[in-house]
């Protein structure tokens, strides 16, 4: 009796952490609508690019993913999560643990990832993220991923 109840309990975890790791993207899939976001504003324009990462839904947005824009100032232009943050420099923003991770975007040569904890919109709890960020002209287009 036991045995099984062990036995149960354990299944019931593996398959709670699975349903859990799914409502998570990977940092593959964080960089690859990264490079198509990029590839977006490239072909679109940044203004209308800018519209499709601001809509609700749609292929901008997938589970804890989402596309943001700053300019070289650091001054927010889409935010795919948070639109009170459109129009704000963040240049100063710091996260839980003090990290100026806004700076560390503006320091990206042409692309890469940056570090730092952040609010996820899926969960509404700060967690470690990896953003994946590609400079496009003098803006950077970034998708990042939350880790579990």
């Amino acid at each position: 009796m036991l045995k099984n109840l062990v036995l149960a309990v354990a299944m019931l975890f593996t398959v709670a952490t699975a349903a859990n790791a799914a409502d998570y993207a990977s940092q593959d899939e964080a960089k690859a609508m990264a490079e198509k976001a990029a590839a977006h504003v490239k072909s679109a324009g940044l203004e209308s690019a800018i519209k499709d990462f601001m809509t609700p839904g749609g292929q901008w947005h997938d589970r804890d993913l989402y596309v943001f824009v700053f300019d070289a100032k650091g001054v927010t232009i889409a935010h795919g999560a948070k639109a009170s943050l459109v129009g704000r420099d963040l240049t100063g923003l710091r996260d839980v643990d003090g990290k100026q991770f806004i700076k560390e975007f503006l320091a990206v040569a042409d692309s890469g990832w940056v570090d730092y904890k952040w609010q996820n919109p899926t969960t509404n709890a700060v967690e470690p993220k990896s953003s994946y960020i590609i400079k496009v002209g003098t803006d950077l287009v970034g998708v990042g991923a939350y880790k579990q």
